[in-house]
């Protein structure tokens, strides 16, 4: 059984960037997954529903319209979850919305936690390494419009791949 994600791609050059930070503070699962903001997270999906899935994304996309990011500044989830991110200065109820419409039908998962849409930048790493990447990427700041989102799949080897890009709109 496959797993999915689903999730909006950071576009260049900030994926690359915060991909290398991360890497460089001592997430070495970065390497295996692009930069993005969840909006499904990882999620078993039998092979038989994959078309179900692709058409019910395709729908979901089409009933939102494009809108922009801004990412400003670090934020985290201690000490319930070891995990520092890049917090959204604009686009937070967009992202909302549009993860409400994806989390449908057959995508209707049940979170952990309240969805809050964030980039991660260091992720179950000891406290020095998540304090550090807390600061050092305080003054982080980029802008950016969505105009799609992306279905990816698991792969043991490669990690994260996208399948499917679904534009907005």
């Amino acid at each position: 059984m496959p797993t999915i994600g689903v999730a909006i791609a950071i576009p260049e050059p900030w994926a690359t960037e915060l991909q290398d930070y991360r890497t460089s503070v001592g997430d070495t699962t970065a390497a295996h997954i692009p930069t993005h903001i969840t909006l499904i997270p990882p999620a078993e999906v039998d092979d038989a529903e994959l078309d179900a899935v692709t058409e019910h994304l395709a729908g979901a996309a089409a009933a939102v319209e494009p809108f922009d990011i801004h990412l400003r500044g670090t934020g985290t989830f201690r000490p319930i979850s070891p995990v520092v991110f890049v917090t959204l200065a604009e686009g937070i109820s967009a992202c909302e919305v549009l993860a409400d419409a994806v989390r449908q039908g057959p995508l209707a998962v049940e979170l952990d936690y309240p969805y809050h849409p964030h980039v991660t930048i260091a992720h179950h790493l000891d406290d020095q390494a998540l304090d550090r990447a807390f600061d050092e990427l305080s003054a982080f700041d980029c802008r950016f419009a969505v105009d799609a989102f992306s279905l990816y799949v698991h792969d043991q080897r490669n990690g994260w791949q996208p399948t499917h890009q679904y534009a907005l709109g």
